[in-house]
């Protein structure tokens, strides 16, 4: 007779939401999910699940693997860029490592005219996060870098990061922080979200409104009539699908956040904890994706 735990249970039935938005396990699934979304005429964000590493090895292996993602988006007719958490390549061995190893990224990027997004971690990383963007947007244009908009400090570092012309991608924020350093209800985490929109629509000159909230979404339609600026939308592959293409023929820019690998379940238990809603938005995408099967 074969027992299945109940954590194994939990797994498959996160699974079954897991893989509405993560692409696969390989870089092929991530380079078809990334030919689906671009020829559903929106751009795409590629990232390798998996952060702190330690291993050599493994730093090395995820370099490869964006470095060949890179190189394949003109082959697979993608208009695309990667998102890279710095634990992942590096960080948690040495600041010099990880800047090596961005580096090495920035050079393929640049042959390849690749955008680069460097994803924010959890608080304990975000001074080493914003010295390693300023430190690489000084010779590399096409790089941007996420803000968490639960953290209390966000608005200080987004008017510095503004000051010297950064690209940002405001978020929300998933990780689990001190109430000391972040907004810890989701009405003041929306209220400075917004707050944070507002100054990148009126200082900013290129940014992403990373969001899955109708209200936020509405907000920004409404300071996008006020502000004429460069800036899209960005959503999780497989969330708000039904909304996705009316902001397209409404004239907005989305890119896809495609993330692929087999890492799949911290991320995914890390998404449904940051908003409740998120599970509601999964089961709504879910149902309709499979309302005609």
């Amino acid at each position: 007779m074969i027992v299945v735990s109940s954590t194994q249970i939990m797994e498959k039935v996160l699974f079954g939401f897991a893989k509405q938005w993560i692409a696969g396990n390989t870089i092929d699934d991530a380079l078809s999910a990334a030919r689906l979304s671009y020829k559903n005429g929106m751009g795409v964000i590629i990232n390798r699940l998996g952060e702190y590493h330690t291993s050599k090895q493994v730093i090395e292996k995820t370099i490869d693997e964006y470095r060949i993602i890179m190189s394949s988006f003109k082959k697979w007719k993608v208009d695309g860029g990667i998102s890279v958490k710095p634990t992942q390549i590096g960080l948690s061995r040495s600041m010099k490592e990880c800047l090596q190893n961005f580096e090495i990224l920035i050079k393929s990027a640049i042959s390849s005219q690749t955008f680069v997004w460097i994803d924010m971690e959890s608080s304990d990383h975000t001074d080493d996060t914003i010295e390693i963007y300023q430190n690489l947007f000084s010779r590399y244009e096409r790089l941007g870098m996420a803000l968490q908009a639960n953290l209390m400090r966000t608005e200080n570092d987004l008017v510095d990061l503004i000051t010297m012309g950064a690209k940002i991608r405001l978020v929300k924020g998933a990780y689990r922080e001190n109430s000391k350093i972040a907004y810890k209800s989701k009405d003041k985490t929306d209220q400075n979200y917004q707050k944070l929109m507002e100054l990148l629509f009126k200082k900013a000159n290129e940014f992403g409104i990373a969001t899955h909230d109708s209200a936020m979404i509405e907000n920004a339609i409404k300071l996008s009539k006020k502000y004429e600026k460069k800036f899209e939308f960005q959503m999780l592959r497989g969330i708000r699908d039904e909304l996705k293409p009316k902001l397209i023929k409404m004239g907005f820019s989305i890119s896809e956040y495609v993330p692929y690998g087999t890492n799949w379940l911290p991320y995914s238990i890390r998404r449904l904890k940051e908003r409740k809603r998120n599970i509601l938005l999964l089961g709504s995408s879910f149902i309709q994706s499979h309302r005609h099967i």
